[in-house]
């Protein structure tokens, strides 16, 4: 975490995958305008064939409000740019993001059913009323699909030495602290190399041991 949050908070961030250590490559802006546009064609295309699908399975929701392009396109629109507009943003804020957006656009879609629920309440008719909550599922199945798999997310490429300086550890280089006899050395905090033991082969009891512990310098050593 970048700052010091309670750990309740932190717990319940971590519960739905929000570390802020993302180690993917972010998606680039042009795939994420292009998953947009895909997002918004596709849900508007699945919009109108059920707005159209739905009179002729219920023949009694023909000529419902609801089913005109002009009410439906413009609620389509904004939810699908804000679903897209998020994706980037979810894409940092966690290194899962496909499992934290998929639950979002789930939690989003329940949410949008209640104002379905409310005017079904109020009386309006139950088949046009579910074709309507039909549309929100098409609308989340199409944007989701759209961003993860046109504006997806690549595994980060790192060097040997940047992924070490990423877990907080140093790269080593064999030509760093090497004898001249093929054996690495690390360099401790003290300043002095230490065997490395990378071979299968290294004893504890190794009579050079001594001799690379001892408190001469470095360079006196390799005289």
């Amino acid at each position: 975490m970048p700052t010091q949050l309670p750990e309740s908070v932190e717990r319940a961030l971590r519960l739905v995958k929000v570390d802020f250590e993302p180690e993917h490559e972010q998606p680039a802006a042009g795939l994420v305008l292009a998953a947009t546009a895909a997002a918004l064609a596709g849900s508007l295309l699945a919009d109108t064939a059920l707005a159209r699908l739905g009179p002729v399975m219920f023949p009694a929701t023909r000529g419902y409000t609801h089913f005109r392009f002009s009410d439906y396109a413009k609620l389509t629109v904004i939810g699908v740019i804000v679903a897209c507009v998020a994706w980037p943003i979810v894409t940092r804020i966690s290194s899962e993001p496909r499992w934290l957006f998929f639950r979002q656009a789930i939690a989003i879609t329940l949410v949008l059913f209640l104002p379905d629920l409310y005017i079904l309440y109020k009386g309006q008719p139950g088949d046009a009323v579910a074709v309507l909550m039909v549309m929100h599922v098409a609308i989340a199945l199409v944007t989701y699909n759209a961003l993860v798999h046109i504006a997806k997310v690549h595994p980060a490429t790192r060097s040997p030495r940047r992924r070490a300086a990423h877990a907080g550890g140093r790269a080593r280089r064999r030509d760093d602290w090497d004898d001249g006899y093929g054996q690495d050395y690390t360099e401790p905090a003290h300043g002095y190399p230490e065997p490395a033991r990378r071979y299968p082969g290294y004893e504890q009891d190794d009579p050079y041991e001594d001799y690379f512990r001892s408190a001469s310098p470095y360079e006196d050593r390799r005289r």
